[in-house]
């Protein structure tokens, strides 16, 4: 069991994974707006990117731990804070009298403060949840076959994720039943894409610790999301 890695070591391979996770996750957040026929199922585009911070944040917590799993998930959630903040303030700039896309900017950039709200929310939930049940499924398996828990803490984060999106963002606008299929077609397409993307999380796993020489194990971490440690 290797745990070196001090609270206040960064290497260029941690920043790498940290820049590649907040990137993810903003860029998802913009394109998610334009709703995509994908195969033949009716998907905000933004689950092309999106499913990628999941598979980041199981790397981070699975080779560095989840204490710095929960600082990078904090830093995303900084980060998305102020490009929500940065994009209303551009929306909220009057336009050149001879630029005449504003509708069309505010319609594709700006979102409701439900929908915020509901995005943040659910990125909180899903995430923390997602890193919780790997770092113990983690210790359960004795570092043991990484797929059951890349795979398993994706089926449960991707869901809270997923639901807490969807219920607090439609509920009382779009019909229940509906609703259960929205977020049912959403975790599956999610989850098969992580399932999908193993292959590689096994090779970016086994490279970063080899060239950090880390393999955290979360024996004693305190989990709450809140702790600063």
């Amino acid at each position: 069991m290797k745990t070196r890695y001090t609270a206040n070591t960064y290497s260029m391979w941690f920043v790498l994974t940290v820049a590649l996770f907040v990137t993810t996750l903003l860029v998802s957040n913009v394109i998610a707006s334009k709703i995509a026929i994908i195969g033949s199922l009716p998907l905000p585009a933004g689950i092309v990117v999106f499913p990628i911070s999941y598979i980041v944040a199981d790397v981070l917590t699975e080779v560095y731990g989840y204490r710095h799993a929960r600082r990078v998930i904090w830093l995303g959630f900084l980060c998305n804070l102020i490009m929500v903040a940065a994009i209303m303030v551009a929306i909220w700039l009057p336009p050149a009298p001879f630029w005449d896309k504003q509708e069309a900017y505010a319609a594709v950039l700006g979102a409701t403060p439900r929908l915020l709200t509901a995005s943040l929310i659910a990125y909180l939930f899903g995430e923390f949840t997602n890193s919780f049940v790997l770092a113990k499924m983690k210790i359960l398996t004795q570092g043991r076959w990484l797929w059951t828990r890349t795979i398993g803490s994706t089926l449960v984060g991707q869901l809270v994720d997923t639901a807490v999106f969807s219920t607090v963002a439609f509920v009382g606008i779009v019909p229940l039943s509906a609703l259960a299929t929205m977020i049912g077609v959403q975790w599956l397409a999610k989850t098969a894409y992580e399932a999908l993307a193993t292959p590689i999380t096994y090779l970016v796993v086994g490279f970063l610790k080899r060239v950090e020489d880390v393999d955290a194990y979360d024996v004693d971490t305190n989990f709450n999301p809140l702790a600063i440690e």
